[in-house]
């Protein structure tokens, strides 16, 4: 069973893609859209129970009616023989943690292994010490960034590998003239609410510097459900019309292989998404982080990654000029990392492939 963020998010469906490719003779089964069967169509290795089906939404209907948590996707998982929980920022504190948390517990007799996350941003102790209690019945645990596995490294089966993302297996695509830059939404996250109009006129004043240089600007979305589709018409209302025939958008939806090829073929990334910012490095592209939350200012620092980036708290004094700099300056070699990251999957080499 794949526990999984399934909300039509690129690096999410990543996670999926690579862990089923890594084992093409393990059957997974996903509980997720309908539409995530088109979306991850390459892989014949998935059984789906569609969560926006008559009879799985109305069990929910009836769940919120009566007011109960009906874990589906746990009651699902005890028909299988093993739970992978694979994401990134899939243990940040919200008000329904408790809920949350009941439903990642581990079913008896079952391995259950957690792979690709950071931990946190979290409030307080409670919230800590009750994920301490949980990891400890793990089989296995291996967190993305050095901060997440200094909380739990004196658990025995806690462990780190960089990000997921690096394994994946890049193609050789021949470079176009136009740069990419991830958009999100800030206000949809309580920590960046008041920083759309700055964040908007940022992206803008940048995109301008790289039309104004003769590069054509692909403003991407990773995830329209988390409003980045919004944000992007934002910011082109923001551009003068004599550059928006150099400016164009791309929504990822349901395509994993046409997004990857848009990244694959850029000269340049400017990445506000997490995943923006892995991929660039996969691909040998230079990159611009534009860091949302510490999780991208963590990878960075263990990655030791040299170049510029700006983060929100200052991304009001960020030039334009620095950030076109940076397509020279910005190169980081990360065969280092491709190696390590394989590491998430030694516990589950050890289950799958015995």
């Amino acid at each position: 069973m794949i526990y999984a963020y399934t909300n039509f998010n690129l690096g999410d469906d990543l996670f999926i893609k690579v862990l089923c490719e890594r084992y093409p003779n393990t059957n997974f089964t996903l509980y997720a859209p309908s539409e995530y069967k088109e979306n991850l169509q390459e892989l014949n290795n998935i059984t789906y129970y569609h969560s926006d089906s008559i009879l799985f939404r109305g069990i929910n209907f009836v769940g919120r009616k009566l007011k109960l948590n009906i874990p589906i996707r746990k009651l699902l998982a005890k028909k299988c023989d093993a739970v992978i929980n694979i994401g990134g920022s899939i243990f940040m504190q919200k008000e329904n943690w408790k809920r949350r948390l009941k439903n990642r517990e581990k079913i008896h007799n079952k391995p259950f292994f957690l792979l690709g996350a950071n931990f946190g941003p979290y409030e307080n102790e409670d919230y800590y010490r009750a994920h301490r209690n949980l990891f400890k019945d793990y089989t296995d645990v291996c967190f993305r960034e050095k901060y997440s596995y200094d909380l739990f490294k004196d658990l025995p089966n806690v462990r780190m590998a960089d990000d997921v993302i690096f394994q994946l297996k890049p193609q050789k695509l021949e470079k176009d003239d136009y740069i990419v830059i991830s958009v999100i939404k800030p206000s949809i996250r309580k920590h960046l609410e008041g920083y759309d109009e700055i964040y908007y006129q940022k992206i803008k004043d940048i995109t301008l510097e790289f039309t104004e240089n003769g590069y054509k600007v692909i403003l991407m979305s990773f995830c329209g459900n988390e409003g980045d589709g919004t944000a992007i018409e934002k910011i082109i209302s923001l551009l003068p019309p004599s550059s928006l025939k150099r400016v164009s958008k791309y929504l990822y939806k349901n395509n994993i292989e046409e997004a990857l090829n848009i990244i694959g073929k850029s000269r340049f990334i400017v990445g506000t998404r997490f995943h923006a910012m892995i991929l660039g490095l996969v691909y040998n592209i230079p990159v611009f982080p534009i860091a949302y939350s510490d999780k991208m200012i963590n990878v960075l620092k263990d990655i030791n990654f040299k170049g510029h980036y700006v983060d929100f708290n200052n991304i009001h004094r960020l030039k334009t000029g620095l950030v076109f700099e940076s397509m020279k300056t910005n190169h980081i070699d990360v065969s280092e990392q491709v190696i390590n990251a394989e590491k998430h999957f030694e516990k589950l080499d050890g289950y799958l492939l015995k």
